[in-house]
């Protein structure tokens, strides 16, 4: 290790080489945390503490690994769920550092397994990436897209030659003067698929280019797919699963509560829709986000995606004393293979759910799991704006949220 740790120190090797020197990805870790530690004078014990096996992550999750960053992870349930794919009582892991947090998503569970419980639909499926083409003019544009059109099965073939489970679905064209966008949709199985889709589309585009000569890629990813962005593209039209989950809570459950459905009912009506509307969010809810990152990390998501898939609205309706309420999430990116999912805790999150690894049929489990995804936003959401009705949200955080 001192031969390693001063060759570092003196330039002679590079962090990142570290791997390929040592021929062991832990050990390598190892080294680099003690050059640092050395190095800034710190250290870092608590980082190098973790359960990964950094020769399976190096080259698939982490280059230049030290450790890992641990963030407490709970859990809320049971909440009943009755969906296509999603049938029965989960319990919901929540990585997070926000106190109250998961106490609001076990209320809402609650509140919702005592009525009946979630009823949830994924209502559309797929992962997009937007390749951008130049042409010379809008004429050439304009027929370039009426090639596309008429060489579809060509350009799925070609898609489809680099994947076992990518599926093209659908060929979206958009045009400004003469550029061409197509947005090309991919069914993913259990992935969440944007490396799949990232890597079909470059099939696609490559043999666009070797037939289509006036037609120049610029940008295999041209901002209208549209990954890590707010946008309207995927609130309108979707990327990953478009799902919606619904509850109707009891009027004697509200009742023991405090509140009325018509009390609740203002409150998203003012805040969520309204206020929404008037600072023109994406979100036309309460919180979306912190339910879905707190899920993202405990189950291996890519964390980055919760700018688009926190995007969505809450609906609810006073109906005979009760309160119906549904989430409508047009742009949930999740998976159970690939990215994160693999890594030792985040398998261990997703088996909680019952959708670690590959469905049967394919696809099955991300399906499953978008469906427990909307139920459990949907507890949390119930909860915030019973929470803001009853008027003891301050309350709460201060009594779970702050140190004493």
């Amino acid at each position: 290790m001192e031969e390693v740790i001063e060759a570092l120190d003196s330039g002679r090797l590079k962090l990142h080489e570290l791997d390929k020197a040592l021929g062991d990805s832990n050990r390598a870790a190892e080294y680099r945390r003690r050059f640092l530690e050395r190095k800034l004078g710190v250290r870092l014990e608590a980082i190098g503490s973790t359960a990964i096996d950094f020769n399976k992550a190096v080259g698939r999750n982490i280059e230049n690994p030290i450790g890992a960053a641990q963030i407490p992870i709970g859990v809320a349930g049971p909440l009943l769920v009755e969906g296509r794919y999603a049938r029965g009582a989960f319990y919901i892991p929540l990585a997070t550092t926000e106190g109250a947090l998961v106490a609001s998503v076990n209320r809402g569970a609650k509140i919702v397994t005592e009525s009946g419980g979630a009823r949830a639909a994924v209502v559309r499926d797929g992962m997009a990436r937007a390749p951008l083409f130049k042409l010379p003019s809008l004429a050439d544009a304009v027929d370039f897209v009426e090639w596309v059109g008429a060489h579809r099965e060509e350009i799925r073939r070609a898609a489809e030659s680099t994947t076992r489970h990518g599926r093209l679905k659908d060929v979206q064209p958009f045009i400004v003067g003469n550029n061409v966008w197509l947005r090309f949709v991919f069914e993913t199985g259990d992935a969440m698929g944007m490396n799949m889709a990232t890597i079909a589309s470059e099939a696609a585009a490559r043999y666009i280019e070797e037939n289509y000569p006036r037609a120049e890629l610029v940008a295999l990813s041209g901002n209208m797919c549209v990954d890590k962005k707010p946008n309207a593209v995927n609130f309108l039209m979707g990327r990953g699963k478009t799902v919606v989950a619904e509850a109707t809570i009891r009027g004697d459950v509200l009742s023991r509560l405090g509140v009325t459905a018509e009390a609740v009912h203002e409150v998203n009506v003012r805040k969520n829709l309204l206020g929404s509307a008037l600072a023109h969010s994406y979100g036309f809810n309460a919180h979306f986000a912190n339910i879905i990152t707190a899920i993202f990390i405990a189950t291996g998501q890519d964390v980055a995606q919760v700018v688009e898939s926190s995007m969505g609205i809450t609906w609810t309706e006073p109906r005979d004393g009760g309160l119906y309420i549904s989430v409508t999430l047009p742009s949930l990116e999740v998976g159970t293979v690939g990215g994160g999912t693999g890594l030792p805790t985040q398998r261990e999150a997703l088996s909680m759910l019952g959708v670690a690894g590959p469905g049967d049929p394919p696809g099955a489990n991300a399906l499953k799991f978008a469906e427990i995804v909307a139920a459990a936003v949907l507890a949390g959401e119930l909860n915030l704006i019973l929470a803001l009705a009853r008027n003891e949200l301050a309350r709460a955080h201060q009594a779970l949220g702050r140190s004493r």
